[in-house]
């Protein structure tokens, strides 16, 4: 019996509508321990049943093993044209990886690929390695593949053809595009910052974008396609090299952000700790095997991710708030970065969510570190802005202490200016303006209209028969009449914007902005009906008021003074008296 017979009932089947297949579920394997058997020891073990189903029936990680691993499928296809077909390990850091294809008359075909051997050998150039194999319709092919790798043992072997390979390819390019073109916005962005505040933070958070940055465009096995397409020594020993960088850049940038030094002694001292130990192991890397160095780089991952959150809601309990946005972001990453260690060591199965988890949790950590750095430093700003403001109200305490009786002078005379100052503008009587700041608004007023052109008018107010008032009840109830008057006076004028003034005894003076000779005659007739309406009242007793009232309206473009205006509106005052009092004339 052939090997093909062998396994002809487990075949992959290439169909008419076939463009990209699995090999797990048709794929026997064997553990070649010693790592010395060749294609005719596998084709024996294949005829004697050693290979075995792959666990769980697609399982493709083995974790760290030593020797070699056969892998064994049979891929017939029916009735597909296409006869070209690319064989694709999906994993990038496997060293070597013999592909075997055995044909029905005999021949076979050898490729070999891996990071152990230059890039520009693979049959493609892409970052994964990949293995042409022929076909043809209604030819049934015997296939081996034999693995040894000092890394995880990580075997997804996929089935493309030409054009769904390109399809596949381009969308993980984009995708890998989109996440680093996310990494250097960011990288871009922060050094702005950093350059221009010089913060600590901002430096160890760019160390960190970088390192992590590095270990991923290793894992993808971009740095092998671009950075050392033919250096084996680099292809294994950047993996733990660029994983202590950004454990160290890590634990660096938590202790920087956190303030630890000053919020958790002991943290801090912890926190130093792994850093020297990534420091000492990353040294460790260039010399120990990668078998050594690379579990223990992996496995290190977890813990130390976990002792930055530790950190974080040590802090955050004690009260700094920035470590919210913080503490989510490294618990994202922490997801991301547990599932792809899981992976490493065979404690999850390979999907999108898992492969890809360490990217799309990195991403989100990174941009929520971003933002949790931006909130940090306006933390800071407040708390700069605060202690400044403290220490500058303590000064001026201090100042206002030793100045304090010249500040309680100044004040009093101050004080006393200003009622000063307010007793020399009003009546003390009335509590209306008096004569003299009437002269000095009405001055304003009239530049006020003579620039704008709007009119403005005078109305002359004389309470008729006072002295009777006086004679008759007393000065003191002359008093109360000339109080309740001018109240009626300001409160018929203020919607008005009048200048009320006491002129003198009972006389009262108003300037009506803004209204012609007609418009304040109508005011002034409604003034003193008002007044007559609302008897002066005094004690029990109740004395009628009258007014008579002189209007002038001023002649804006006319230059002449104050004294002009209010002489006109005198003259009109005194033709309301001749005409028999309690009216109101014109000039």
């Amino acid at each position: 019996m052939t090997a093909a017979d062998a396994f002809a009932r487990t075949a992959l089947e290439i169909t008419a509508d076939s463009s990209q297949l699995s090999l797990a579920p048709y794929t026997g394997f064997y553990h070649d321990e010693k790592g010395d058997d060749d294609l005719a020891a596998a084709d024996r073990h294949v005829r004697e049943g050693a290979f075995k189903p792959l666990p769980g029936g697609d399982g493709t990680t083995f974790g760290f093993q030593d020797g070699a691993y056969w892998f064994h499928a049979v891929v017939a296809n029916r009735d597909n044209p296409e006869d070209k077909w690319l064989l694709v390990q999906e994993y990038a850091l496997s060293d070597r990886i013999d592909v075997y294809a055995e044909y029905s008359d005999g021949r076979v075909t050898h490729s070999a690929g891996g990071d152990h051997l230059p890039f520009d050998q693979r049959n493609l150039r892409y970052r994964q390695p990949n293995f042409w194999l022929n076909l043809p319709p209604g030819q049934t092919v015997n296939l081996l593949v034999r693995v040894q790798s000092e890394s995880s043992m990580q075997v997804p072997l996929t089935l493309y053809a030409p054009d769904a390979f390109i399809e596949q390819s381009r969308d993980a390019q984009f995708a890998i595009g989109l996440y680093y073109g996310i990494l250097l916005a960011l990288f871009t962005y922060n050094l702005v910052l950093w350059l221009t505040l010089r913060d600590a933070s901002y430096f160890w958070y760019l160390f960190h974008i970088t390192a992590f940055g590095l270990v991923l465009f290793t894992l993808n096995g971009l740095g092998f396609e671009y950075l050392w397409p033919r250096s084996a020594w680099l292809a294994d020993h950047m993996v733990p090299l660029s994983i202590c960088l950004a454990l160290i850049g890590m634990q660096q940038f938590a202790r920087t952000f956190l303030e630890l030094k000053q919020r958790w002694r002991f943290g801090d001292r912890v926190a130093l700790g792994i850093i020297v130990f990534f420091v000492l192991l990353g040294v460790a890397a260039t010399q120990l095997p990668y078998r050594t160095v690379v579990p223990l780089a992996s496995a290190a991952v977890f813990p130390s991710i976990c002792w930055i959150l530790v950190e974080t809601v040590l802090v955050l309990r004690r009260g700094y708030k920035p470590a919210k946005l913080f503490l989510l972001a490294w618990f994202l990453f922490l997801l991301g970065t547990g599932m792809f260690s899981a992976i490493a060591f065979d404690l999850l199965p390979k999907n999108f969510v898992t492969e890809y988890g360490v990217q799309i949790g990195s991403a989100l950590e990174m941009l929520l570190l971003s933002v949790a750095l931006g909130y940090r430093y306006a933390a800071l700003r407040n708390e700069n802005e605060r202690i400044v403001r403290e220490a500058r109200d303590q000064l001026e305490h201090k100042v206002e202490m030793r100045t304090s009786e010249l500040r309680s002078a100044l004040a009093q005379l101050e004080d006393a200016h200003h009622r000063l100052s307010e007793s020399s503008r009003h009546d003390g009587l009335t509590e209306l303006y008096n004569r003299t700041h009437f002269r000095e608004a009405f001055e304003h007023l009239l530049s006020e209209a003579r620039n704008s052109r709007h009119p403005i008018s005078l109305l002359m107010i004389d309470l008729d028969h006072f002295k009777k008032i006086n004679d008759t009840y007393g000065h003191l109830v002359g008093d109360d009449c000339l109080r309740s008057t001018s109240n009626t006076m300001a409160e018929i004028l203020a919607p008005y914007n009048a200048l009320l003034a006491r002129f003198g005894g009972e006389e009262f003076i108003a300037a009506l902005p803004g209204m012609d000779l007609a418009q304040a005659s109508v005011v002034a007739e409604e003034l003193r009906q008002s007044l007559h309406q609302r008897p002066c009242v005094s004690g029990d007793l109740i004395v009628p008021v009258s007014a008579s009232i002189g209007v002038h309206s001023v002649d804006i473009a006319a230059k002449n003074s104050i004294e002009s205006a209010l002489q006109v509106a005198d003259q009109a005052l005194y033709a309301a008296k001749a005409e028999g009092r309690d009216c109101v004339r014109t000039l």
